[in-house]
């Protein structure tokens, strides 16, 4: 078993996130609450609690060089925290929002957070030292449904959204005096803020949990319909690969290395999923197993996407499998899977630890130093 500390928070946690050097956590017990624990001679003691927003916390973030706190609810605000003193202070963030915010990231270089929403848009903020607020600018017009999931690309530009609409986008998020010329590269180079980079159309359901690979160069996603997506060369003419699975979907999805990702969802247990040396991606076991059941299990199906014809492929190769649905239950979470953070240092591309929170209200810490079957991948 890879889980190597579990506790028990609350009776459902929304999602979660750490301090940077992972000494506290900060969570949303399915309320309208952020708590902030700190472990103590090995207890968890809570020192604060953020009492700002008015309904459910969607999105928390903390980032790793600043030490600030961004939360996302569906009082469609956002605010920054900033520790003063003893306590935590915020900043509201105008959003401009008519729905929900869902979810929210820092971008790499922490200059910048997006905020995803139930309106159809994506917010990006910045902070204008003149005006001494954070101000918000909108992509809008471009998704059909609510943005799920959103993930920053390493160069602190591009930016890739999912939506309830079953598609998967990477727009630039280039804001003049705030991004670095230089920093535009590959298909972003010539691309003004809001501009859509590429529209994925892989998924015929709700679509989530959206990350990039460390290097940038592969994008990942879940499908609600038991599918989890990968994309290579993302550009004009991405190549992509499907691999379904019986099991229940997914909601969130990371990357451990360039070759190896981790993905969680209604299963209520870790799922691995692996790339051999050609590139081909597979399911490999679920966590809390030492290794998957032999004979075909799983369907994997390529697809080439090119141009603007979004995700419509050159060639598909078809490799259905049949397996039997395992039992449930029995194993660290007793409820879906809702966020899954990695624990990795920055700047170091692969990470063995992460942690993961669910509905259940339990924290669980996962390590993969000793899973001999997968150190080939990390």
């Amino acid at each position: 078993m890879a889980a190597i500390a579990v506790h028990q928070f609350a009776q459902s946690i929304t999602c979660h996130a750490w301090s940077p050097e992972q000494s506290m956590i900060a969570l949303c017990p399915n309320n309208n609450e952020v708590h902030i624990y700190r472990l103590v001679d090995d207890k968890w003691e809570r020192l604060h609690v953020l009492q700002k927003h008015d309904q459910i916390v969607s999105g928390i973030d903390w980032s790793a060089r600043s030490n600030r706190i961004v939360t996302a609810s569906h009082d469609r605000n956002s605010y920054v925290w900033n520790f003063e003193g003893a306590e935590w202070v915020p900043t509201l963030v105008i959003l401009r929002l008519n729905r929900a915010a869902l979810c929210v990231r820092w971008s790499p270089r922490e200059n910048k957070f997006a905020v995803g929403s139930g309106a159809k848009t994506v917010c990006i903020c910045y902070y204008e030292q003149e005006n001494n607020w954070w101000v918000s600018k909108l992509i809008r017009k471009k998704h059909d449904s609510s943005v799920t999931g959103i993930a920053w690309h390493p160069n602190n530009i591009l930016l890739a959204t999912t939506s309830t609409d079953g598609k998967c986008r990477v727009f630039s998020t280039f804001i003049k005096g705030v991004d670095a010329k230089d920093s535009r590269t590959g298909p972003s180079s010539d691309s003004k803020f809001g501009e859509q980079i590429i529209q994925l159309d892989l998924s015929i359901s709700w679509a989530f949990g959206v990350k990039w690979s460390p290097s940038g160069n592969t994008l990942a996603y879940a499908g609600h319909n038991s599918m989890i997506y990968f994309v290579d060369d993302v550009g004009p003419s991405p190549s992509a690969q499907n691999v379904a699975f019986r099991d229940l979907p997914l909601r969130d999805v990371i990357f451990v290395s360039e070759r190896l990702v981790i993905g969680v969802g209604f299963d209520c247990n870790p799922m691995v999923f692996a790339a051999d040396d050609s590139g081909f991606w597979s399911f490999v076991r679920f966590l809390g197993e030492r290794k998957a059941s032999s004979g075909p299990k799983y369907g994997s199906q390529f697809s080439e996407a090119f141009g603007k014809l979004y995700g419509q492929p050159k060639h598909n190769i078809n490799n259905d499998g049949v397996e039997q649905s395992r039992s449930r239950g029995g194993g660290v979470h007793e409820n879906c899977i809702n966020c899954i953070v990695s624990l990795g240092q920055p700047g170091i591309s692969s990470t063995k630890r992460f942690s993961t929170s669910g509905m259940d209200g339990r924290v669980v810490i996962w390590d993969l130093e000793n899973q001999a079957d997968l150190s080939e991948y990390l």
